[in-house]
């Protein structure tokens, strides 16, 4: 469920649309009636990201860097 709400209006209920955005409801700011700004909650990152933490478990084919023919020839007739 979505609600739209004028931007003099949400200046004085600030914290209750706060509260519905937090709650997962889609909360848009109009400006002269018209879409202006979405409230949304803030979600923090999960965690730092770890650079080769996937080393190991993934395998490439040893033809990966060979491109067939027939691919080359279609990129040409297309040109």
């Amino acid at each position: 469920m979505a609600i739209q709400i004028n931007m003099y209006e949400a200046k004085t209920k600030l914290s209750q649309l706060a509260e519905r955005a937090w709650a997962g409801e889609k909360v848009i700011i109009a400006k002269n009636g018209k879409p202006y700004l979405e409230l949304r909650p803030y979600i923090a990152p999960q965690g730092q990201r770890k650079p080769g933490r996937l080393a190991g478990k993934i395998q490439m084919s040893a033809d990966f860097d060979e491109t067939p023919g027939e691919v080359i020839e279609a990129f040409e007739e297309g040109a």
